[in-house]
């Protein structure tokens, strides 16, 4: 090997090392990523519920932009800016109102002290049967390839269970079927084990006795023949 070549050979390994220690120093921008309750979240009309989402290792967003959202809604008509309305809007540290959805006002807020730990779940207060759906929470500066997540929201409806009493459905019980259908009933089903296992043992102790009877005789004869 001439001199050159050993020249491009050290070249080339150093430039490796260099690559090397760069790529190890190099923050892992995909290790961040927004997860979501997987579960639907069920709650009642009036109700107020919680969103889970969070940024999974925990991180400091305080300082981030945080957007929760309905990607389901269409978008406002009379809106000719075709501005995204936002369920709730979180940047430069406060709440932004400015394109927020009406029927969201003042019932939405984040925990702005869990956000120094990566809790981005939504509360929303007094919810309303229009709010079930998917909702989408999303950190768009986040260094990650996953910066958002989904969550479903089910309003369960109230559902009347009670049957209107009629004079006319109003009966009184017969009582001889009340004590067929109850009380003489378990007493029956109660009894007939009791019997099976009396009429078991005295059938035991018969076979016992005719057993017994007849080993007696037995030995009484072979007793007879000896003499």
């Amino acid at each position: 090997m001439d001199v050159a070549d050993f020249r491009f050979s050290v070249s080339l390994r150093a430039l490796n090392l260099i690559f090397m220690l760069f790529s190890a120093l190099t923050p892992v921008e995909a290790q961040f990523h927004v997860v979501g309750s997987r579960q639907p979240i069920i709650t009642n009309p009036g109700d107020d519920v919680i969103l889970p989402c969070y940024v999974e290792p925990k991180i400091n967003v305080a300082g981030l932009t945080v957007e929760w959202s309905r990607p389901d809604r269409r978008p406002d008509p009379n809106d000719h800016l075709s501005r995204v309305e936002y369920v709730h809007l979180y940047r430069h540290n406060r709440e932004m109102t400015d394109m927020k959805l009406p029927s969201y006002f003042g019932r939405t807020a984040l925990f702005k002290d869990g956000l120094r730990e990566g809790n981005i779940s939504l509360r929303i207060t007094n919810v309303t049967q229009e709010d079930e759906g998917r909702y989408r929470c999303f950190v768009p500066k986040l260094k990650s390839q996953t910066k958002s997540s989904i969550v479903h929201l089910i309003v369960a409806k109230t559902v009347t269970t009670e049957t209107p009493l009629h004079p006319e459905t109003l009966q009184t019980p017969d009582l001889a079927e009340e004590f067929h259908s109850k009380g003489g009933l378990s007493r029956r089903s109660r009894l007939i084990p009791l019997v099976v296992f009396c009429g078991f043992i005295l059938l035991c102790v018969a076979v016992a006795g005719c057993w017994f009877t007849e080993s007696k005789r037995q030995k009484t004869e072979l007793a007879s023949a000896a003499l």
